[in-house]
């Protein structure tokens, strides 16, 4: 499932960052508890982010680390937007 984040309520966002986090997480056969050991951040805030979508911008950090995704946090904000055709033309 692709989910567009610019079209998504701040509820549908932290969601599919959980899903995607569980997901990436079953990918590497790491249970919640190894997960939660392996980035530093407790056992309780891991099954709170998977389940509720609730959890700090430190240790979605820590678990972005730990799951070896640290690099798509360089690509956040990073885009410049653009408000018309000729602005995109004129960077090249």
């Amino acid at each position: 499932m692709i989910v567009l984040l610019d079209q998504e309520t701040p509820d549908d966002i932290a969601a599919a960052l959980a899903q995607r986090v569980r997901a990436r997480r079953k990918e590497q056969k790491l249970t919640q508890a190894q997960l939660s050991r392996k980035a530093g951040v407790s056992l309780g805030s891991l099954k709170r982010f998977e389940h509720d979508h609730q959890i700090s911008l430190q240790s979605l950090i820590k678990l972005s680390i730990a799951l070896g995704c640290e690099s798509d946090f360089s690509e956040l904000f990073s885009k410049k937007g653009y408000s018309s055709i000729q602005e995109v033309l004129d960077e090249r």
